[in-house]
């Protein structure tokens, strides 16, 4: 069996948070379109409170069109931002916490048939409040969760973003709880 080889990526959407490519490619002898979406990557925070809960942001997400319960996460602001900085940015702006101790977990490539989008996960502690720092355009709820609470959100298929069932589930498993 050959290896496929890319022939042409063709820009066919340049948008705010992502750009759509066609790829031609050839496989096996034959020639084929490919759909590729490339994002400059993210980072997401598994906050951890003094009592060992989460804190959890509930906000809407519209591809889904409907209010989600998420770990805190944003995309980073420029291709070279370091993803560790994004995770301590994100922390404060979605949730009104800050921290001096992030240490990473994990990382995700959340849609590795199509997109090369990364997700740095960090785990957050000794967390300080502050005030947080929306966008205009976000309304995000923060909740305090127990892991044990999550895991079964997790179970019964009622939390199904990517990110943070691989956060909770590596850090339930990495932490014991």
């Amino acid at each position: 069996m050959e290896p496929v080889k890319r022939l042409k990526r063709e820009l066919v959407y340049k948008g705010t948070i992502l750009n759509v490519y066609k790829d031609t490619v050839e496989a096996n002898g034959h020639r084929a379109e490919w759909d590729f979406i490339h994002h400059d990557g993210a980072a997401a925070v598994v906050p951890v409170t003094e009592d060992g809960k989460i804190l959890m942001v509930r906000q809407y997400r519209n591809a889904l069109d409907c209010e989600t319960l998420e770990i805190p996460a944003g995309k980073l602001d420029s291709p070279d931002e370091r993803k560790y900085d994004c995770a301590y940015r994100e922390l404060e702006e979605e949730t009104g916490y800050h921290s001096d101790n992030l240490e990473y977990l994990l990382t995700v490539n959340t849609t590795i048939a199509f997109c090369d989008e990364s997700i740095d996960i960090f785990v957050a502690r000794d967390l300080k409040p502050t005030k947080q720092h929306l966008d205009e355009d976000e309304v995000i709820n923060v909740e305090a969760w127990t892991v044990e609470d999550l895991k079964e959100l997790i179970y019964s298929g009622k939390m199904t973003d990517g990110k943070t069932v691989a956060a909770i589930m590596t850090y339930a498993a990495k932490y014991g709880k």
